[in-house]
């Protein structure tokens, strides 16, 4: 078996991946490691027979794709995090990797360990992987000959070992600090309806206008007036039935489809009428709704409010599904390829709609190679470029540094011209666990043998002790200044600490609300590219 997989670096592959994707699946206690059980499954295979390899070309190839999916998908909120409120957090997220990276450099003294090994121990008690790619592919750049297997080896190990607290250390965080500040996840999510619309919960009621309602006043005044994060989409005034439009005016008896979160739409109901049991049926009217995939290039990075659909076609988007999530649908919503829109709009104009939306899942299940293609490669020309910082300290931004800057630039401007840079959301998502799976199944193979090593010779307990240190006191450290210093919501900090999938289900499961996505949203792609850049200037400095 050994020298039949040593014989066939194709087949060990596919091997790794499918054993460590199995046990990846499995839940314990509700969690699981998902993709990330490959790379330990890639290390029993290293140290089951050090002859096992797998080409670097496939850890190369990994790396570029999957750093290059996540930036296309975090390019949005990488620069939404740049402007309005996200400045305030951008500098307290640096601050917080900094304080990270301090840290490690202590456990670096503190225990002796090697540039590399400390490297490694940074990107695992942060759970990074991308980190960890760029870490060594910066090694493999700094260190030639025999000496570079070791020097990776040992980086990987001290992320491997490291892991597990990488995980662990937010859990606890969040845990002892909740308790502590005494958090109110209901109340909390209240308040910051409006900061923070999440969409969490949307419903879709008919109300009837009340016979004491006598108020003459306009959509457009009644939404800024109450804050109203809602969509009001038909209305049957009598035998008649029309869209409402920013400048309706509603009158005693008129029955409103309207969507929105369940507070507003209790707030609506309170202020205008009470909610009918009776919807308005399409056989009602010659109104009515329909469900279509944006899958035509032309439509996907446009906001609802310039595709001017009221005007053209009488038509409304009254909300989103953009993978499994539900959103309202804002005039400063994006759409994005992939996304399920829910429209209303005059029946002989929905085919029509149907046309100009897309409506094709075979064309979201396939990869605009061209675009693809192009922003790959000026990622990987940028990552050759050479940077130079004081103290004749240089460094590249490598197979991952590259990649993944263009793709937050691609992503962000999400269009030039004809050419669509973003992925189909399906589409994407299957190229980063692609990407991820062959990346960790290499380097898992790898440095299986010196993992061996490392825990037999007794330096693994000092390097898991110090990766507790740093994975416990970076997730303190965001919790606490992040509350008390810079005000953030606890559970907007929540997402923060949540460098790994599983931290990030449990900060939901506690909050039963969206909110810990938006700082995790802010937080990964900000996060990612500084610590790429941070742990290459670290084993620069180190080494």
């Amino acid at each position: 078996m050994v020298a039949l997989l040593g014989q066939n670096s194709l087949l060990l592959l596919f091997v790794v991946a499918a054993i460590g994707y199995g046990i990846g699946s499995i839940k314990i206690r509700g969690n699981k490691l998902g993709v990330a059980a490959v790379l330990f499954v890639g290390l029993f295979f290293g140290a089951w027979d050090k002859n096992l390899k797998i080409d670097d070309i496939v850890f190369l190839l990994g790396l570029s794709i999957f750093v290059y999916s996540i930036g296309l998908s975090s390019g949005p909120g990488f620069m939404a995090a740049l402007r309005g409120k996200g400045p305030g957090n951008l500098g307290f997220i640096f601050l917080m990797i900094l304080f990270s990276g301090g840290l490690a450099l202590g456990m670096h003294f503190l225990f002796g360990f090697e540039a590399a090994t400390t490297g490694g121990l940074f990107t695992g008690s942060s759970t990074n992987t991308a980190a960890l790619a760029g870490l060594i592919d910066s090694i493999e750049k700094a260190v030639g000959g025999a000496e570079q297997e070791g020097v990776v080896e040992s980086a990987v190990v001290g992320y491997s070992i490291t892991y597990p607290m990488g995980v662990l250390g937010g859990i606890i965080g969040i845990v002892l600090f909740q308790r502590w500040f005494k958090i109110d996840y209901a109340k909390e999510a209240y308040e910051l309806r409006d900061q923070y619309p999440t969409d969490a919960s949307i419903s879709n009621w008919t109300i009837k206008i009340s016979e004491n309602y006598d108020r003459s006043i306009t959509v457009r005044d009644l939404i800024k007036q109450n804050r109203w994060t809602a969509t009001f989409g038909r209305i049957r005034r009598g035998a008649h039935t029309s869209l409402v439009n920013w400048d309706t005016v509603f009158q005693p008896g008129d029955r409103v489809a309207v969507v929105g979160k369940a507070e507003d739409l209790d707030e609506i109901i309170e202020l205008l009428g009470e909610q009918d049991e009776m919807e308005i049926t399409r056989e009602q009217s010659e109104i009515e709704h329909h469900r279509v995939f944006i899958s035509n290039p032309e439509v996907a990075g446009k906001t609802v409010a310039e595709l001017n659909l009221n005007e053209q076609y009488a038509a409304i988007i009254t909300r989103i599904r953009r993978g499994d999530t539900d959103l309202l649908a804002r005039g400063d919503t994006v759409l994005e390829l992939g996304d399920r829109i829910r429209f209303v709009a005059r029946r002989k104009d929905v085919q029509e709609l149907v046309k100009l939306f897309g409506d094709s899942y075979q064309s979201l299940s396939q990869i605009n190679l061209l675009s693809f293609g192009l922003g790959m490669a000026l990622g990987l020309l940028l990552g050759m470029i050479t940077f130079s910082l004081p103290g004749d300290i240089t460094f590249q931004l490598g197979f991952a540094g590259g990649p993944l800057i263009v793709a937050l630039i691609l992503g962000a401007l999400r269009r030039t011209g004809p050419i669509v840079w973003t992925l189909p959301y399906g589409a994407n998502l299957t190229l980063r666990q692609f990407g991820l799976i062959l990346l960790l199944a290499a380097v898992g193979i790898r440095s299986g043998h010196t993992f061996i090593d490392t825990v037999q010779g007794g330096e693994a307990g000092a390097i898991f002790l110090a990766g507790a240190i740093v994975s416990i006191g970076t997730a303190f450290g965001i919790l606490f200044l992040g509350y008390k210093l810079f005000k953030i919501p606890f559970s907007i900090l929540m997402g923060m600490v949540a460098n790994q999938p599983a931290i990030l289900d449990f900060s939901l499961t506690r909050t039963d609300n969206q909110l810990p996505n938006e700082g995790y949203a802010v937080m990964f792609p900000i996060a990612l590219i500084a610590k790429i850049v941070l742990v290459q200037i670290l084993f620069g400095i180190l080494n």
